[in-house]
C-alpha cells in the first residue's frame, strides 16, 4: 500500500455526519447521493474493491458502482467475497452468476488455517477448535486482540471469536494480500445501531487493527423498504431486458413476468424465500414465507432471523474491522 495513504485522498471524512435517511426524502435523492460516492470511490482511491456478500444492501451497491464505471470509463474494482465455510450453497451460486453476469473479477478472503483444521478434522458447526492449533497469526488475534483465554472455541460464525476469525480476519488479510486501500461496502445507517454514526467516507487508519485503508458507503442513506424499490422500479428493469420499465413488484418467484426467470433477477432467491436478512446458514432463519420486500418492514426487525450474540456485539467487532 502507498507509504504516504492517506495523503493523496481529497475526501470529506465528515460527509454524511449527523444525518439519518429522512435528509434524502425521495428515491432519487438518495440514488443521486450514491451515485455521487461511488464515483468518487472509484476516482479518488488507487486500488479499491467492493465487499460483495449476496445480500441485497451489497448487491444494489455493486449495481451502482456498474453503473458509474461504465458511464464514466472507469475500471471496475474487484469484488471480496468472504467465505466463512458456513454459507447456504445458494449464495454462492447466486454470486458466482451475476460475477459472470457482470463481468466482475471476484476474489475469496478466507481464514485457511481455520479451514484447514475444520476439513483435517472433519468439523461440524458447533464443534470446539483449539486455540493452540492455530497459526501464529491466528492465535495473536484470539489472545492479544480478542482477550480470549478459553482453550477452545466453537467453528460459528455469528460468536465473537469466530466472526472475528472468519470474517474479520479473513477481510483484513485480503486487503494486505490485494493492497486494497478503498472498500467499498453496502452498509445503512438504518439497519444496525452499530452503523447509525458512520459517514460516505470513513477512515480506517489505525495500522495496529487493520491494514490501513478507507471505508466508501454509498448507500448509507437508504432504508430497507428504499432498497426494495430501487431494486424493483430500477435495478431490475434495467437488468433483465423483459421485466416492465415502469417497475413490477411480484409477490412470489412465480409471479414474475412473462418470460422472466427467477435466475435472470438479480435479488438472491433466499429473499424470494422469505428471508429477510442473510447470514450463515447455521444461524439465520425465515419468519415467514413471504419474500422479504412484502413482509412488515416498519414494525418488525429486520435482522432478527439472525444470531443475536452476535448482534450485541457488533459495535465492538466493527472496531476491529468487521463490516
Amino acid at each position: 500500500m502507498s507509504a504516504d495513504f492517506p495523503e493523496y485522498l481529497d475526501v470529506d471524512y465528515t460527509d454524511g455526519e449527523g444525518e439519518d435517511p429522512a435528509d434524502y426524502p425521495q428515491l432519487p435523492d438518495k440514488i443521486e447521493k450514491a451515485i455521487d460516492v461511488t464515483k468518487a470511490g472509484l476516482e479518488q482511491y488507487e486500488n479499491p474493491a467492493v465487499m460483495w456478500t449476496g445480500g441485497k444492501d451489497s448487491t444494489l451497491t455493486l449495481y451502482f458502482i456498474n453503473q458509474v464505471a461504465e458511464k464514466y470509463g472507469y475500471d471496475k474494482p474487484t469484488a471480496v467475497f468472504i467465505d466463512h465455510y458456513q454459507h447456504f450453497d445458494e449464495i454462492t451460486d447466486f454470486i458466482e452468476h451475476w460475477a459472470e453476469e457482470w463481468d466482475i473479477d471476484l476474489v475469496y478472503a478466507r481464514n485457511e488455517d481455520v479451514g484447514a483444521y475444520v476439513d483435517e478434522h472433519g468439523l461440524e458447526p458447533g464443534d470446539d477448535i483449539p486455540v493452540s492449533e492455530l497459526s501464529e497469526h491466528n492465535q495473536h488475534h484470539v489472545r492479544e486482540i480478542l482477550e480470549y483465554e478459553d482453550e477452545t472455541f466453537p467453528f460459528l460464525l455469528d460468536t465473537y471469536v469466530g466472526n472475528h476469525l472468519l470474517k474479520t480476519v479473513a477481510l483484513n488479510d485480503a486487503l494486505e494480500t490485494h493492497d486494497i486501500d478503498g472498500v467499498i461496502s453496502g452498509v445503512r445507517w438504518d439497519e444496525q445501531e452499530a452503523r447509525a454514526d458512520e459517514t460516505f467516507f470513513s477512515p480506517r487508519h489505525d495500522p495496529d487493527i487493520y491494514p490501513p485503508h478507507d471505508r466508501v458507503q454509498p448507500i448509507l442513506q437508504f432504508d430497507e423498504s428504499d432498497v426494495w424499490g430501487v431494486f424493483w422500479n430500477y435495478v431490475v428493469p434495467d437488468t433483465v431486458e423483459a421485466f416492465p420499465d415502469d417497475g413490477y413488484v411480484p409477490e412470489s418467484a412465480d409471479d414474475l413476468p412473462d418470460g422472466v426467470e427467477q435466475d435472470d433477477v438479480p435479488i438472491s432467491p433466499k429473499y424470494f424465500a422469505g428471508f429477510r436478512s442473510l447470514g450463515s446458514e447455521v444461524s439465520t432463519e425465515k419468519t415467514t414465507d413471504e419474500p422479504a420486500w412484502l413482509q412488515d418492514l416498519d414494525n418488525t426487525t429486520e435482522r432478527a432471523g439472525r444470531a443475536q450474540d452476535k448482534e450485541d456485539l457488533m459495535e465492538r467487532l466493527r472496531d476491529l474491522g468487521y463490516m
